[in-house]
């Protein structure tokens, strides 16, 4: 059963990603957390890039990012490493950016997917992913 509280969460965040992000927000990004892969939280990209190293992302390795949003930083971390990245957040407004996005950067086939699903009930079995993340996401 979803709350008020959490169903009122819900709807901001699809507003959130709703909306197009305007040139200087994107800026702003850009000098605060050195990229526009559109991070919705505080993550910088030397981060991903530490999360890379001790996750030891390569092209063989499966990584779901929880909370994904527009992608931030599962896209960064699939177009840096080289790895295969599953997104899975609630908001479909946010996926579509992120999976846009991925269309946009022409990743190699199969290296982003998407799926619309909470932390609480994801559709995968124990040992599917290689490694997981959740930047800047509350479970």
């Amino acid at each position: 059963m979803v709350t008020r509280e959490e169903h009122e969460t819900r709807q901001r965040f699809r507003d959130r990603y709703g909306e197009d992000r305007p040139d200087a927000l994107v800026q702003i990004e850009r000098a605060v957390i050195g990229a526009d892969w559109g991070a919705d939280g505080y993550t910088t990209r030397r981060q991903a890039d530490q999360l890379a190293d001790a996750l030891r992302l390569a092209p063989s390795v499966w990584l779901l990012d929880i909370g994904s949003g527009r992608g931030w930083p599962g896209l960064y971390l699939a177009a840096s490493t080289g790895c295969r990245v599953v997104l899975s957040d609630v908001p479909l407004e946010g996926l579509r950016a992120a999976v846009a996005r991925a269309a946009t950067d022409r990743f190699a086939g199969g290296a982003v997917a998407a799926v619309a699903a909470s932390a609480r009930a994801l559709p995968y079995r124990a040992g599917t992913f290689d490694a997981v993340v959740h930047a800047d996401v509350l479970c």
